[in-house]
C-alpha cells in the first residue's frame, strides 16, 4: 500500500464588489489585503484516495458541498464520500450563502465550484510516492472562551424569549461585569505533515479551534490568520516550492481571542494581530516536527453519513410576536448596533425557521490515515465537543474538522442553551433541537471508531 500524495491551491480571490457575509449584514468588498486561496491534498493507495480541500470562505451551504463533491469524484475518480469540503471559517470571503441580514452573492458562487474541482485535478497530477506523519502540541495563547458569566447588576436580554440571559457572548462595553469564562478551549494545534520520498514538502495540514482573529475593517477581503500560517510555512520549509499548506478550523463554536479580560496583549493595528498569531503557531509547529510520528505505508479509509435532527421551532405566541415586530421594522435600513435591532433581526429569523421542514440533515465523516484520525462535522461546535470527542479516542491521534460539507450552524451542548448568549439564539443558524450536539457526537466517534 505505496502512499501517493500531491497538493495544490487556485486563488479565489473575489473581485471588488463581491458580497462578504459573517456579519449580521451583507458588507460589499472594497479592500483587498491579501488573496484568498482553495487548497487541496489528496492522499492515495492501490486500496483507496481520499481529498481535503480547505477553502478561504466563512460559510459552505451543504448543497454547495454537495454539488462540489460531486463535480470533483467525477473529474478525479475520487468516491465523493472520500471527499472534504470545508471553510477555514475567515469573515472577510466572498458570501456563499445567506446569514441573517447577509445575503448570497450569486455570481461569486456559481464560479467556484470549477475553482475547487480545478484545486483537486492538480493535486492528482501532482500525486508522487510520500510519507505521512503527525504531531499535535498545546498552544495555548491564542484562544479563550468567549462566553461569560456576568455579576449581579448586568443583564442582557435574550431576543427570542425575552428574558435575561445568563451568559454574554463578547461582552464588549461591559468589561467591569464580567465574573468568568464559561468553559475551557481546545487548546491543541494538531498536524498531519506529507514529504516526498526526498524529505521534499508536500503539504502540511493543521487544526486549531480559533474561531477566527478579525483585525480588519468591513469591506476587506483577507484570509484571516488562516491564510497568514499557511503563507509562513510554505515560506519558511519549501521557498519557491510547491508545498502547499493549509489550516482547518477545530471545534471553536464558543471560541475567539477577543479576550475581555486581558485586552491589551495583542496589538491594536488593522492586521497585527493575525499576522502575529498566524505566524507564532507556524512557528511552534515548525518547532515541533521532532516530534513527528511517520508512516510511508498507512492504511488510508472514510466514512461518511448524514444524521437526522430535530428542528426547534418557535411557538404560536412567539410567531405572533415576532410578525408584530417585523410589521413595525424597515429591515433595508436596520443596522444591528443595539438590543432592539437585534431584537428585530432575530423575530425576522423566527418566521423563517417556521418554514424549515421539520428535520434537518448534518453531514458527519471520518477518515482514518494510518494511526491517525480526523473527524469532520457541518456545523460550529463548542469546544467541549471535540474535547469529548478527543477523549473517546485517547492514545490515538484525532482532531475534529468543523464546518465541513456544510453548516447547519451553531451546534451547542445541550447544557448552554438555557444559559443563553449569541450562540443559542434560536434562527436558522441556530435550529437543530437541545439534543443534536449529543447524537452527532456519538455519531461521529460510532463512525470513526468503525475505522479502526
Amino acid at each position: 500500500m505505496i502512499l501517493q500524495a500531491g497538493a495544490a491551491k487556485v486563488n479565489i480571490t473575489p473581485p471588488l464588489g463581491t458580497r462578504i457575509n459573517g456579519d449580521f449584514i451583507t458588507h460589499f468588498a472594497n479592500y483587498i489585503h491579501d488573496d484568498l486561496f482553495a487548497r487541496a491534498l489528496v492522499l492515495k493507495t492501490e486500496e483507496q484516495a481520499i481529498a481535503f480541500v480547505i477553502v478561504d470562505t466563512c460559510i459552505i451551504p451543504q448543497s454547495f458541498a454537495d454539488e462540489t463533491r460531486k463535480l470533483i469524484s467525477s473529474a478525479t475518480g475520487i468516491p465523493a464520500g472520500s471527499i472534504l469540503v470545508a471553510s477555514t471559517h475567515t469573515h472577510a470571503a466572498g458570501s456563499l450563502t445567506d446569514v441573517h441580514l447577509g445575503s448570497i452573492d450569486m455570481d461569486y458562487t456559481r464560479g467556484l465550484p470549477a475553482r475547487l474541482v480545478d484545486a483537486v485535478s492538480e493535486a492528482v497530477a501532482n500525486l508522487q510516492p510520500a510519507t505521512v506523519g503527525f504531531s499535535s502540541i498545546e498552544v495555548p495563547e491564542h484562544v479563550v472562551c468567549r462566553r461569560y458569566y456576568m455579576k449581579e447588576g448586568y443583564a442582557y436580554i435574550n431576543p427570542v424569549t425575552g428574558s435575561p440571559d445568563k451568559v454574554k457572548t463578547n461582552p464588549i462595553g461591559a468589561e467591569p461585569y464580567i465574573d468568568r469564562r464559561v468553559a475551557s478551549p481546545d487548546k491543541g494545534l494538531s498536524y498531519l505533515a506529507v514529504r516526498s520520498l526526498d524529505s521534499e514538502w508536500i503539504s502540511i495540514l493543521a487544526n486549531y479551534s480559533l474561531h477566527y482573529v478579525g483585525d480588519w475593517e468591513n469591506g476587506t477581503i483577507s484570509a484571516d490568520y488562516f491564510g497568514v500560517f499557511a503563507s509562513y510555512l510554505e515560506n519558511e520549509l519549501a521557498p519557491g516550492g510547491k508545498m502547499v499548506a493549509m489550516m482547518t478550523n477545530g471545534t471553536s463554536g464558543d471560541v475567539n481571542i477577543w479576550d475581555f479580560l486581558q485586552p491589551d496583549r495583542y496589538p491594536s493595528e488593522l492586521f497585527a494581530k493575525s499576522k502575529m498569531i498566524g505566524e507564532d503557531l507556524g512557528r511552534r509547529l515548525i518547532g515541533s516536527m521532532d516530534t513527528i510520528r511517520w508512516e510511508s505505508l498507512p492504511v488510508l479509509r472514510s466514512t461518511f453519513s448524514e444524521v437526522t435532527l430535530k428542528v426547534e421551532k418557535p411557538g404560536e405566541t412567539q410567531l405572533e410576536e415576532a410578525a408584530r415586530i417585523i410589521a413595525e421594522t424597515n429591515y433595508e435600513t436596520i443596522t444591528p448596533d443595539t438590543p432592539d435591532d437585534i431584537r428585530r433581526l432575530y423575530a425576522r429569523e423566527q418566521l423563517l425557521v417556521e418554514r424549515f421542514p421539520d428535520t434537518i440533515e448534518c453531514p458527519v465523516q471520518a477518515f482514518r490515515i494510518g494511526d491517525v484520525l480526523v473527524g469532520a462535522l457541518a456545523g460550529e461546535f463548542f469546544a467541549e465537543t471535540g474535547l469529548h470527542l478527543k477523549e473517546a479516542f485517547e492514545g490515538k491521534p484525532y482532531f475534529t474538522i468543523s464546518m465541513a460539507n456544510g453548516n447547519i450552524g451553531y451546534v451547542p451542548p445541550k447544557d448552554q442553551l438555557p444559559l443563553g448568549g449569541y450562540e443559542t439564539w434560536r434562527c436558522r443558524y441556530r435550529c437543530a433541537d437541545e439534543n443534536s450536539e449529543a447524537v452527532i457526537r456519538e455519531a461521529l466517534a460510532g463512525m470513526t471508531a468503525s475505522l479502526l
